[in-house]
């Protein structure tokens, strides 16, 4: 891994899990030396996940100055600092519905949950796993459009999709056929998961959104991720970077690898920046 003569950009963009932060959550104290460090010299941090708001507030100390993360793969942009969602870019109730009947014909068994706004609701046959987190939604009725329905006020930013019993490769390739061009399928490394976000909703295009206003293009960002719903982003960035060990999709997708999360990938590569 090296940064040439690259001097640093404008704007640094960077995944969360498997990424920026290590495999058991944390985020390194030289990780978070190096981003206030890089923060100082005039570069604009900005962490962009498929994390939901509700799994954000304990990294308001590495959200930068603005205290902004766009989560939930683009979805929405959180304050994390305000506790609020301050822009979102939501699924209709006309094209969940379709995707869920069709789904089901697709997949009998399928279960669906909802990442909103106010939070996480889900049908009692999306398994959640473990104990059910605090301050759930669960509709408690059969699994058809009208119990799915009830979940979608306010309207979510993911649609999630859970088959027990179906093999991953199956299910997804399932998914993906049945979605088509109607909305955006991400995989971010939850195994037999799904995560449909409406059609043009990536971390790509809310990143480019988020420069736009700071009058920043492609070519003064550097991103960094991991996994087949970072390829937009990874693509859309001027100069990106795959951690060692990521999906095959992203480290194609990267101009340049980095060591990996537990490595300190991201603070190695902006390290070498700023010595530079």
């Amino acid at each position: 891994m090296t940064t040439g003569s690259r001097e640093l950009p404008a704007v640094v963009a960077s995944d969360l899990d498997g990424t920026l932060l290590r495999s058991d959550g944390s985020v390194s104290r030289r990780t978070k030396e190096v981003l206030r460090r890089v923060e100082a010299a005039g570069v604009e941090i900005v962490l962009v996940t498929a994390r939901p708001p509700r799994w954000l507030d304990h990294l308001r100390d590495i959200a930068g100055a603005h205290g902004v993360i766009l989560c939930s793969n683009g979805a929405f942009v959180y304050d994390v600092g305000a506790g609020r969602v301050t822009a979102e870019h939501c699924l209709t109730v006309e094209t969940i519905l379709e995707l869920a009947a069709d789904l089901r014909t697709a997949l009998p068994g399928i279960g669906f949950a909802v990442e909103r706004s106010t939070g996480f609701a889900h049908e009692p046959g999306y398994l959640v796993g473990g104990t059910e987190p605090r301050g759930v939604t669960v509709v408690e009725a059969p699994q058809d459009a009208a119990a799915l329905e009830s979940l979608l006020d306010p309207l979510p930013g993911k649609l999630l999709a859970k088959c027990p019993g179906v093999a991953d490769e199956h299910f997804h390739q399932t998914v993906r056929a049945v979605v088509g061009e109607r909305a955006v399928l991400a995989f971010s490394g939850a195994h037999g998961l799904a995560e449909i976000s409406a059609a043009g909703v990536t971390k790509a295009a809310a990143l480019a959104d988020w420069c736009a206003a700071l009058d920043v293009g492609p070519d003064r960002v550097w991103a960094f991720g991991d996994m087949p719903n970072d390829v937009p982003m990874l693509t859309w960035a001027g100069t990106s970077f795959a951690v060692a060990g990521g999906h095959p999709e992203a480290l194609a997708a990267a101009t340049s690898v980095c060591p990996s999360n537990d490595a300190d990938g991201v603070a190695q590569v902006l390290e070498a920046a700023l010595l530079r």
